[in-house]
Protein backbone atom coordinates (compact mmCIF):
# COMPACT_ATOMS: atom_id res chain seq x y z
CA UNK A 1 0.00 0.00 0.00
CA UNK A 2 1.40 3.38 -1.00
CA UNK A 3 1.60 6.34 1.37
CA UNK A 4 -0.64 9.25 0.30
CA UNK A 5 0.70 12.77 0.69
CA UNK A 6 -2.42 14.78 1.55
CA UNK A 7 -0.48 18.05 1.77
CA UNK A 8 0.68 17.58 -1.80
CA UNK A 9 -2.87 16.74 -2.91
CA UNK A 10 -4.12 20.11 -1.60
CA UNK A 11 -0.96 21.94 -2.65
CA UNK A 12 -0.11 23.27 0.82
CA UNK A 13 2.93 23.01 3.06
CA UNK A 14 3.02 20.77 6.12
CA UNK A 15 3.01 23.89 8.30
CA UNK A 16 -0.14 25.28 6.62
CA UNK A 17 -2.73 26.81 8.93
CA UNK A 18 -6.33 25.63 9.10
CA UNK A 19 -7.39 28.70 7.09
CA UNK A 20 -4.81 27.98 4.37
CA UNK A 21 -5.96 24.37 4.14
CA UNK A 22 -9.59 25.45 3.92
CA UNK A 23 -8.81 28.03 1.22
CA UNK A 24 -6.88 25.49 -0.85
CA UNK A 25 -9.70 22.99 -0.54
CA UNK A 26 -12.32 25.55 -1.58
CA UNK A 27 -10.32 26.46 -4.67
CA UNK A 28 -9.91 22.83 -5.72
CA UNK A 29 -13.54 21.98 -4.92
CA UNK A 30 -14.76 24.71 -7.25
CA UNK A 31 -12.45 23.49 -9.99
CA UNK A 32 -13.11 19.74 -9.77
CA UNK A 33 -16.71 19.54 -8.54
CA UNK A 34 -18.56 16.83 -10.55
CA UNK A 35 -21.36 19.25 -11.41
CA UNK A 36 -18.81 21.39 -13.23
CA UNK A 37 -17.16 18.44 -14.93
CA UNK A 38 -19.98 16.10 -16.01
CA UNK A 39 -18.67 12.79 -17.32
CA UNK A 40 -15.02 13.65 -16.54
CA UNK A 41 -13.73 10.61 -14.62
CA UNK A 42 -10.34 12.22 -14.04
CA UNK A 43 -11.95 15.26 -12.38
CA UNK A 44 -14.18 12.96 -10.33
CA UNK A 45 -11.16 11.04 -9.04
CA UNK A 46 -9.36 14.29 -8.26
CA UNK A 47 -12.45 15.51 -6.38
CA UNK A 48 -12.50 12.30 -4.32
CA UNK A 49 -8.79 12.61 -3.59
CA UNK A 50 -8.94 16.22 -2.41
CA UNK A 51 -12.05 15.53 -0.34
CA UNK A 52 -10.17 12.71 1.36
CA UNK A 53 -7.18 14.96 1.99
CA UNK A 54 -9.39 17.67 3.46
CA UNK A 55 -11.21 15.10 5.62
CA UNK A 56 -7.88 14.38 7.30
CA UNK A 57 -6.11 17.74 7.37
CA UNK A 58 -9.13 19.75 8.52
CA UNK A 59 -9.59 17.55 11.61
CA UNK A 60 -6.94 18.26 14.30
CA UNK A 61 -6.98 14.70 15.66
CA UNK A 62 -6.74 13.07 12.25
CA UNK A 63 -4.07 15.53 11.13
CA UNK A 64 -1.94 14.82 14.22
CA UNK A 65 -2.22 11.08 13.62
CA UNK A 66 -1.38 11.55 9.95
CA UNK A 67 1.66 13.72 10.76
CA UNK A 68 2.97 11.04 13.14
CA UNK A 69 2.53 8.44 10.42
CA UNK A 70 4.28 10.70 7.90
CA UNK A 71 7.29 11.14 10.14
CA UNK A 72 7.55 7.40 10.76
CA UNK A 73 7.14 6.59 7.07
CA UNK A 74 9.70 9.20 5.96
CA UNK A 75 12.22 7.82 8.42
CA UNK A 76 11.52 4.31 7.16
CA UNK A 77 11.98 5.39 3.52
CA UNK A 78 15.19 7.28 4.29
CA UNK A 79 16.61 4.05 5.66
CA UNK A 80 15.89 2.29 2.37
CA UNK A 81 12.54 0.71 3.26
CA UNK A 82 9.96 -0.15 0.60
CA UNK A 83 6.19 0.51 0.91
CA UNK A 84 5.30 -3.18 0.98
CA UNK A 85 7.57 -3.73 3.97
CA UNK A 86 6.20 -0.94 6.16
CA UNK A 87 4.22 -2.07 9.19
CA UNK A 88 0.87 -0.46 8.34
CA UNK A 89 -0.89 -2.58 10.96
CA UNK A 90 0.43 -0.52 13.86
CA UNK A 91 -1.31 2.54 12.40
CA UNK A 92 -4.71 0.92 11.85
CA UNK A 93 -7.27 3.00 13.76
CA UNK A 94 -9.13 1.33 16.60
CA UNK A 95 -11.59 4.09 17.38
CA UNK A 96 -11.35 7.73 18.30
CA UNK A 97 -13.19 11.01 18.44
CA UNK A 98 -15.51 12.27 15.73
CA UNK A 99 -14.20 13.44 12.41
CA UNK A 100 -14.66 16.61 10.46
CA UNK A 101 -16.37 15.43 7.31
CA UNK A 102 -19.43 13.39 6.43
CA UNK A 103 -19.21 12.15 2.85
CA UNK A 104 -21.59 9.15 2.94
CA UNK A 105 -22.53 7.89 -0.51
CA UNK A 106 -21.38 11.13 -2.14
CA UNK A 107 -19.82 9.21 -5.01
CA UNK A 108 -22.59 6.67 -5.40
CA UNK A 109 -20.66 3.73 -3.94
CA UNK A 110 -19.38 2.24 -0.72
CA UNK A 111 -16.12 0.78 0.48
CA UNK A 112 -12.88 0.97 -1.46
CA UNK A 113 -14.64 1.19 -4.83
CA UNK A 114 -16.74 4.22 -4.13
CA UNK A 115 -15.10 6.82 -1.91
CA UNK A 116 -12.07 6.77 0.40
CA UNK A 117 -8.87 5.00 -0.53
CA UNK A 118 -7.41 1.85 1.05
CA UNK A 119 -4.85 4.12 2.70
CA UNK A 120 -7.51 6.28 4.37
CA UNK A 121 -9.60 3.27 5.39
CA UNK A 122 -6.61 1.53 6.96
CA UNK A 123 -5.43 4.55 8.94
CA UNK A 124 -8.71 6.29 9.80
CA UNK A 125 -11.43 3.67 9.29
CA UNK A 126 -12.33 3.53 12.98
CA UNK A 127 -12.39 7.26 13.61
CA UNK A 128 -15.40 9.54 13.49
CA UNK A 129 -18.01 7.05 14.64
CA UNK A 130 -17.53 4.58 11.74
CA UNK A 131 -18.08 0.94 12.58
CA UNK A 132 -17.62 -2.66 11.53
CA UNK A 133 -17.07 -3.10 7.80
CA UNK A 134 -14.34 -4.31 5.47
CA UNK A 135 -12.36 -6.32 8.02
CA UNK A 136 -10.86 -3.29 9.78
CA UNK A 137 -11.03 -3.20 13.57
CA UNK A 138 -14.01 -0.89 14.06
CA UNK A 139 -13.68 0.44 10.51
CA UNK A 140 -16.65 1.30 8.31
CA UNK A 141 -15.20 1.96 4.89
CA UNK A 142 -18.20 3.86 3.53
CA UNK A 143 -17.65 7.53 2.78
CA UNK A 144 -20.14 9.85 4.42
CA UNK A 145 -22.25 12.67 3.07
CA UNK A 146 -20.73 16.12 2.92
CA UNK A 147 -22.08 18.42 5.64
CA UNK A 148 -24.86 20.78 4.62
CA UNK A 149 -24.08 24.47 4.70
CA UNK A 150 -26.94 26.58 6.01
CA UNK A 151 -27.46 30.29 6.27
CA UNK A 152 -30.40 31.94 7.95
CA UNK A 153 -32.32 34.51 5.95
CA UNK A 154 -35.07 36.75 7.33
CA UNK A 155 -37.96 37.86 5.15
CA UNK A 156 -41.08 39.86 5.90
CA UNK A 157 -44.58 38.38 5.90
CA UNK A 158 -45.26 40.41 2.77
CA UNK A 159 -42.23 38.85 1.05
CA UNK A 160 -43.40 35.42 2.12
CA UNK A 161 -46.70 36.17 0.39
CA UNK A 162 -45.23 37.61 -2.80
CA UNK A 163 -41.93 35.74 -3.02
CA UNK A 164 -38.58 37.48 -2.62
CA UNK A 165 -35.04 37.63 -3.94
CA UNK A 166 -31.73 37.91 -2.11
CA UNK A 167 -28.31 38.66 -3.54
CA UNK A 168 -25.25 36.77 -2.26
CA UNK A 169 -21.56 36.83 -3.06
CA UNK A 170 -19.58 33.57 -2.93
CA UNK A 171 -16.19 32.79 -4.41
CA UNK A 172 -16.21 36.06 -6.31
CA UNK A 173 -19.62 35.31 -7.83
CA UNK A 174 -22.79 37.31 -7.27
CA UNK A 175 -25.73 34.96 -6.92
CA UNK A 176 -29.37 36.04 -7.01
CA UNK A 177 -31.60 33.61 -5.14
CA UNK A 178 -35.38 33.44 -5.48
CA UNK A 179 -37.34 32.66 -2.31
CA UNK A 180 -40.67 31.15 -3.33
CA UNK A 181 -44.06 32.55 -2.37
CA UNK A 182 -45.51 30.65 0.56
CA UNK A 183 -42.17 30.17 2.34
CA UNK A 184 -42.50 29.86 6.09
CA UNK A 185 -40.10 29.74 9.02
CA UNK A 186 -38.04 26.58 8.58
CA UNK A 187 -38.36 26.42 4.79
CA UNK A 188 -35.02 25.60 3.15
CA UNK A 189 -34.07 26.94 -0.26
CA UNK A 190 -31.26 25.08 -2.07
CA UNK A 191 -28.64 27.14 -3.87
CA UNK A 192 -26.48 24.85 -6.00
CA UNK A 193 -22.68 25.09 -5.58
CA UNK A 194 -22.88 28.29 -3.53
CA UNK A 195 -21.12 27.00 -0.39
CA UNK A 196 -17.48 27.91 0.23
CA UNK A 197 -16.27 24.46 -0.89
CA UNK A 198 -18.41 24.38 -4.03
CA UNK A 199 -21.15 22.24 -2.52
CA UNK A 200 -24.77 23.32 -2.13
CA UNK A 201 -25.88 26.04 0.24
CA UNK A 202 -29.27 25.93 1.96
CA UNK A 203 -31.00 29.13 2.98
CA UNK A 204 -33.05 28.56 6.12
CA UNK A 205 -35.95 30.98 6.04
CA UNK A 206 -37.22 32.92 9.04
CA UNK A 207 -40.42 34.89 8.47
CA UNK A 208 -40.65 38.02 10.60
CA UNK A 209 -43.74 38.80 12.63
CA UNK A 210 -46.27 41.18 11.12
CA UNK A 211 -48.29 43.56 13.30
CA UNK A 212 -51.34 43.06 11.05
CA UNK A 213 -51.52 39.29 10.90
CA UNK A 214 -50.88 36.08 12.78
CA UNK A 215 -50.02 33.11 10.58
CA UNK A 216 -51.03 29.48 10.99
CA UNK A 217 -49.80 27.48 8.01
CA UNK A 218 -51.44 29.08 4.98
CA UNK A 219 -54.19 30.75 7.06
CA UNK A 220 -53.98 34.26 8.44
CA UNK A 221 -55.73 35.83 11.40
CA UNK A 222 -56.32 39.58 11.63
CA UNK A 223 -57.98 41.46 14.49
CA UNK A 224 -60.37 44.28 13.57
CA UNK A 225 -62.02 46.66 15.99
CA UNK A 226 -65.70 47.58 15.70
CA UNK A 227 -67.73 49.74 18.02
CA UNK A 228 -70.47 48.30 20.15
CA UNK A 229 -73.23 49.71 17.97
CA UNK A 230 -71.80 48.16 14.77
CA UNK A 231 -71.57 44.81 16.53
CA UNK A 232 -75.20 45.15 17.68
CA UNK A 233 -76.75 46.59 14.55
CA UNK A 234 -74.37 45.50 11.80
CA UNK A 235 -72.40 47.68 9.43
CA UNK A 236 -69.20 47.84 7.39
CA UNK A 237 -65.58 47.96 8.46
CA UNK A 238 -62.32 48.18 6.50
CA UNK A 239 -60.01 45.18 6.73
CA UNK A 240 -56.41 45.05 5.43
CA UNK A 241 -55.44 41.97 3.44
CA UNK A 242 -51.95 40.58 2.85
CA UNK A 243 -51.93 41.53 -0.84
CA UNK A 244 -51.79 45.17 0.25
CA UNK A 245 -55.40 46.05 -0.53
CA UNK A 246 -58.16 47.03 1.90
CA UNK A 247 -61.55 45.33 1.78
CA UNK A 248 -64.89 46.50 3.13
CA UNK A 249 -66.26 43.74 5.32
CA UNK A 250 -69.92 43.51 6.26
CA UNK A 251 -70.40 42.93 9.97
CA UNK A 252 -73.70 41.09 10.55
CA UNK A 253 -76.03 42.32 13.33
CA UNK A 254 -75.43 40.63 16.67
CA UNK A 255 -71.76 39.86 16.03
CA UNK A 256 -70.15 38.59 19.23
CA UNK A 257 -66.78 39.63 20.69
CA UNK A 258 -63.91 37.54 19.19
CA UNK A 259 -66.22 36.07 16.57
CA UNK A 260 -64.30 35.04 13.44
CA UNK A 261 -65.42 35.91 9.93
CA UNK A 262 -63.80 33.83 7.20
CA UNK A 263 -62.58 35.37 3.95
CA UNK A 264 -61.82 32.43 1.67
CA UNK A 265 -58.62 32.54 -0.40
CA UNK A 266 -57.28 35.70 1.26
CA UNK A 267 -54.50 33.95 3.16
CA UNK A 268 -50.97 32.85 2.23
CA UNK A 269 -50.12 30.88 -0.91
CA UNK A 270 -49.33 27.20 -0.55
CA UNK A 271 -45.59 26.67 -0.92
CA UNK A 272 -45.85 23.91 -3.53
CA UNK A 273 -48.94 25.34 -5.21
CA UNK A 274 -48.84 29.14 -4.99
CA UNK A 275 -52.08 29.54 -6.96
CA UNK A 276 -53.90 27.92 -4.04
CA UNK A 277 -54.19 30.15 -0.99
CA UNK A 278 -55.32 29.74 2.58
CA UNK A 279 -58.03 31.80 4.25
CA UNK A 280 -58.08 35.04 6.21
CA UNK A 281 -60.00 34.93 9.48
CA UNK A 282 -61.08 38.33 10.75
CA UNK A 283 -61.34 38.34 14.56
CA UNK A 284 -63.91 40.90 15.67
CA UNK A 285 -62.84 42.96 18.67
CA UNK A 286 -65.81 44.87 20.09
CA UNK A 287 -64.86 48.24 21.51
CA UNK A 288 -67.00 49.32 24.48
CA UNK A 289 -67.07 53.13 24.90
CA UNK A 290 -65.92 54.42 28.26
CA UNK A 291 -67.94 57.61 27.95
CA UNK A 292 -71.39 57.97 26.39
CA UNK A 293 -73.65 60.97 26.04
CA UNK A 294 -76.74 61.36 28.18
CA UNK A 295 -78.92 60.73 25.11
CA UNK A 296 -77.06 57.50 24.31
CA UNK A 297 -77.34 56.41 27.91
CA UNK A 298 -81.10 57.06 27.90
CA UNK A 299 -81.59 55.09 24.69
CA UNK A 300 -79.55 52.16 25.99
CA UNK A 301 -81.54 52.09 29.20
CA UNK A 302 -84.78 51.99 27.19
CA UNK A 303 -83.39 49.16 25.09
CA UNK A 304 -82.45 47.29 28.23
CA UNK A 305 -85.93 47.74 29.68
CA UNK A 306 -87.47 46.39 26.47
CA UNK A 307 -85.64 43.05 26.61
Amino acid sequence: MEYKDYYQVLGVSRSASADEIRAAYRKLALKYHPDRNPGDKQAEEKFKEMNEAYQVLSDPQKRARYDQLGSAYSSYQNNGGQPEGFDWGQWASRGGAGGQGNFEDIFGGAGNGGGFSDFFSAIFGGMGGMNGMGGMPGGDLRPRRAPQYEQRVSISMQEAYEGATRLFESGGRRIQVKIPAGAKTGTKVRVAQAAPDGSDLYLKIEVENDARFTRDGADLYAPVEVDMFTALLGGEVEVPIISGRVLKLTIPPGTQPDQKIRLAGRGMPQLKNPDEKGDLFVQVKVRIPKNISPEQKSLLQKARDLK
